[in-house]
């Protein structure tokens, strides 16, 4: 029975991280499909619903943005779907079981680690990978190189997860200082061959603000060393060699001037200031307001989905949602960080570590957490279950458990002298 649960646990991680709804093969939700069992024969039944507060504000934030701002049904839908049978994985299969939640996080990372892998692989042998990419996909590859992934901007919010928590956990868990290392030299790679500046921002604030919590001024003299060791390795090793292939550097070097963030940030806060309520409120769409603007004349957006989430609602509403949304995952990261120290916390500090990189990767690309991007909100029921979790100890568990076998094995005592 147990390799049967895991095998729909592995089954279900699978499309969450790797972002697969449907497919020419799959013509149910994947999510829906493997996670069913999983919520209704394996469940925990010992908890009520924990996310109300936060699924009626995801829900009403897309149902504005999708439905009322975008007038798209479908990806409406396809987002609430991936959002809340999230939700339901972690309160009803995972509930108070912690090996459960372990397990959740562990495969979860399994998998991201190796669609990292993948792309190591990929400008090696390009041919053979993107066929092996489109079979695990399920559909035709656009972009390379890359991981288990369609396009690249897909894979980057999968390294934004998975290069902070494999450096922080390197930390919190105390590893050798070869280990750290090695680690820490592999997401420099996953991160240079994968072609992302948008993660490497993500990546440094996430470990700085980790290492400040860590060893406080201290952390100051590991970023100097960090960076003199960078200035030294792009200076003699990969200065005279990225034209080789694809990386961050050349892609920086191939950019368009016309589509730099800066310049699309700067446009879309102008049709902001010109539309101050929120397009919904006017009746209008992005491709309303960029008509005749030579910036975004071939509909591409500014590229940052809180902006463009605060453009269509507006700021009172639009802030107030992402208050809503985030106030107690801000809290809890906080609390985290705070006692950074403390061996109980490691978990939630690398989970808090990874999340504020994929919100920050959000910054440049249109994906985040009310648009269904798989591994942005399984982090964000992440940690608020191991919240839950952390504030139910486990012995508080083990003694609601053992009082409840005592008070079945005392009535059956009963039953038997009494017949």
């Amino acid at each position: 029975m147990k390799y049967l649960i895991f095998l729909f646990v592995a089954l279900y991680l699978y499309s969450v991280s790797y972002g697969i709804f449907l497919t020419e093969m799959i013509r149910i939700p994947a999510p829906l499909l493997f996670c069913l069992p999983l919520i209704t024969l394996f469940k925990e039944d010992r908890i009520s619903f924990l996310y109300g507060p936060q699924l009626l504000a995801i829900w009403t934030g897309t149902f504005l943005y999708d439905m009322v701002g975008l007038s798209d049904h479908k990806v409406f839908m396809s987002n609430v779907i991936n959002i809340s049978i999230c939700a339901l994985y972690f309160n009803y299969f995972t509930g108070t079981n912690r090996t459960r939640f372990k397990v959740s996080i562990y495969v979860f990372y399994g998998l991201l680690l190796f669609s990292a892998l993948v792309l190591v692989l990929n400008p090696f042998y390009p041919e053979k990978i993107n066929a092996l990419r489109s079979l695990l996909m399920g559909e035709q590859v656009i972009q390379s190189p890359s991981g288990i992934a369609i396009y690249q901007f897909n894979f980057g919010y999968q390294l934004a997860a998975l290069v902070p928590f494999l450096f922080i956990y390197s930390y919190v868990y105390k590893k050798h200082l070869l280990i750290k290392a090695a680690i820490l030299l592999s997401c420099l790679i996953f991160i240079y061959l994968g072609m992302q500046r948008s993660v490497f921002i993500g990546f440094l604030a996430a470990s700085f603000l980790f290492l400040w919590a860590y060893y406080r001024y201290k952390a100051l003299v590991i970023v100097v060393l960090g960076v003199a060791a960078g200035l030294i390795l792009y200076t003699f090793v990969l200065k005279d060699n990225f034209d080789s292939y694809n990386n961050i550097l050349s892609k920086n070097e191939q950019s368009a001037s016309e589509y730099d963030r800066t310049t699309l940030t700067a446009e879309n806060l102008r049709i902001c200031a010109e539309y101050p309520y929120g397009l919904i409120f006017y009746g209008k769409t992005w491709g309303d307001v960029i008509y005749r603007n030579q910036v975004f004349s071939s509909g591409i957006t500014s590229h940052n989905a809180y902006l463009m989430f605060l453009t269509y609602l507006g700021p009172i509403l639009g802030i107030g949602l992402l208050i809503a949304l985030y106030y107690k995952v801000l809290r809890i990261a906080i609390r985290a960080l705070r006692e950074v120290r403390k061996k109980e916390n490691a978990m939630m500090v690398c989970l808090c570590g990874a999340f504020l990189a994929v919100s920050i990767n959000s910054l440049s690309h249109n994906s985040w957490l009310l648009s269904g991007n798989g591994p942005t909100f399984f982090l964000y029921f992440a940690i608020l279950h191991l919240d839950f979790l952390n504030g139910k100890t486990t012995p508080q568990v083990e003694e609601e458990f053992a009082a409840e076998q005592q008070s079945i094995y005392t009535g059956r005592y009963i039953a038997l002298q009494h017949p």
